[in-house]
């Protein structure tokens, strides 16, 4: 089905949904918000200057709610794009209700319809989710039931736009229960099935996805496990077998706390999913799918040596099935509370070694932070000085990336600025290149916020569900007015 042609049909039923309900109703809420964004880029072409508004509007009659978001973008920068576009072309300038929701609840039952935020389990089966710092919505449009008894039971049935061809839709259906066999041990299972376009042959392939899982909660000891295995249905039939396992468990002795998690996946990857990394800063072991081939264990352990003195270590390690790619990531930390102030150091170590391709790369980065009354507010302080060396076969290059930043309120006027450097040895201090940016944000009324941001923004890595962009630099100025009603 032509995605436009079915955005308008869910439309009209969500309408319908909602009007249908409306006449037992008497008591009516209005809420929503506004949030425009005006941004100057001091770049060389057409889209140094650009605006964005974002509305959205809710309307709640006790059990039912209606939803609508409006989206004007005039024009879009992707954060990730770095090409300079001369001429502005009327096909980058879009404004539409991309957002919308009717649903229904009464007692334990919830029937939606719209727009989808959902999550299965721990979210390796399916997960329906948009990440606002990557610019990146995986959301899906259709139709959500939910019972949340003694037994919680979901299922859905909704589309996307697919990557290959916006004007076509990838499907997602499927259900999931969960149950107590005892207060504190409760199974649960998915089962979920996708139809994906396969622009190579014009066609669609699927995907079927079983999983199961148990919780436990015991006192101070929590734990779970997981377990899926998928069938991908490749046309013109060829398929591929996968499978995904993670568990994880902690337990609270005090005045120590500790945990493990373990992950193992095996050609098991899709779009609607989010896969637990089992490291503390959610890193693939490499840079392709991290559901093709990758395991893992980490652990973790949290101390209260005193009552202000605390101290937390964090250690993982991942590797594949021929042990040619590894990977350890390690995150530790030691805090100090004294009344309204707070000091503290942390240290993080990330290294990974691919033989096949003969690279290895290392980070390192060592921080402190801290926090402490000035005139009469508090002023919060955090500083790292990352370093960072790659190798590729015998290239070996090396550089450090040190980053202050400053935080500090003073009622209704909230200031940050930070600034961060690179160089290559501490001796080009003088001449290193800096990226230094205020941010100031003012309270105008009770339910509105004004924000400006100036200065240059140096980017960067950002990893989140086992994936990590790098996000373009930015120079120039930002204005947002957020309204909430």
């Amino acid at each position: 089905m032509n995605r436009t042609h079915s955005r308008l049909v869910l439309l009209l039923l969500t309408a319908l949904l909602t009007l249908s309900a409306l006449s037992a109703q008497n008591t009516l809420q209005v809420f929503g918000s506004n949030e425009a964004q005006f941004i100057y880029r001091t770049a060389p072409d057409s889209l140094n200057a650009y605006f964005q508004d974002v509305f959205s509007f809710n309307i709640a009659y006790r059990n039912v709610r209606f939803g609508l978001k409006y989206i004007a973008e005039l024009p879009r920068f992707s954060n990730n794009e770095s090409e300079l576009i001369e001429d502005l072309s009327s096909d980058r300038l879009s404004s539409e209700w991309k957002e919308f929701y009717a649903s229904y609840e009464q007692d334990k039952f919830l029937i939606h319809a719209g727009t989808i935020t959902e999550t299965f389990g721990s979210g390796i089966n399916f997960r329906s989710w948009e990440d606002l710092e990557l610019d990146e919505d995986n959301r899906i449009d259709g139709f959500l039931l939910k019972y949340d008894g003694k037994a919680k039971f979901k299922a859905l049935y909704g589309s996307i736009a697919s990557p290959a061809d916006e004007s076509r839709s990838d499907l997602a259906y499927g259900a999931d229960l969960q149950y107590p066999l005892h207060p504190w041990f409760s199974l649960g299972a998915s089962a979920v099935a996708y139809r994906t376009f396969y622009s190579q042959f014009f066609d669609y392939n699927q995907q079927d996805v079983f999983g199961g899982r148990a919780l436990i909660n015991i006192g101070e000891f929590e734990g779970n496990a997981e377990y899926s295995i998928g069938k991908l249905y490749k046309f013109p039939g060829f398929g591929q077998e996968g499978s995904a396992i993670h568990a994880n468990a902690s337990y609270n002795l005090y005045p120590f706390q500790f945990g493990s998690a373990y992950k193992k996946y095996d050609q098991f990857y899709f779009r609607l999913q989010d896969l637990p990394m089992a490291n503390n800063h959610s890193e693939p072991l490499s840079e392709e799918q991290s559901g093709a081939d990758e395991e893992g264990l980490q652990g973790w352990l949290n101390w209260q040596i005193l009552e202000d003195l605390s101290t937390s270590v964090d250690y993982a390690e991942a590797w594949n099935r021929k042990k040619d790619k590894k990977m350890n990531d390690l995150f530790t930390t030691l805090d100090y509370n004294i009344g309204n102030s707070f000091f503290g150091i942390e240290f993080s170590h990330i290294e990974k070694a691919d033989d096949e391709h003969f690279s290895w790369q290392l980070e390192r980065t060592p921080g402190f932070n801290a926090g402490f009354p000035f005139f009469g507010h508090i002023l919060t302080l955090k500083s790292e000085y990352k370093y960072i060396e790659k190798k590729k076969i015998q290239d070996v290059t090396s550089h450090y990336e040190p980053k202050l930043q400053a935080d500090y309120s003073l009622g209704k006027l909230s200031l940050s600025g930070s600034v961060k450097s690179h160089w290559t040895e501490p001796k080009e201090l003088k001449s290193s290149v800096y990226w230094t940016n205020l941010e100031a944000r003012y309270r105008l009324f009770e339910h509105t916020d004004m924000t400006i941001f100036a200065g240059r923004d140096a980017g960067g890595k950002v990893c989140r569900n086992g994936t990590c962009r790098y996000v373009s630099p930015f120079q120039g100025l930002k204005l947002e007015l957020n309204t909430r009603f």
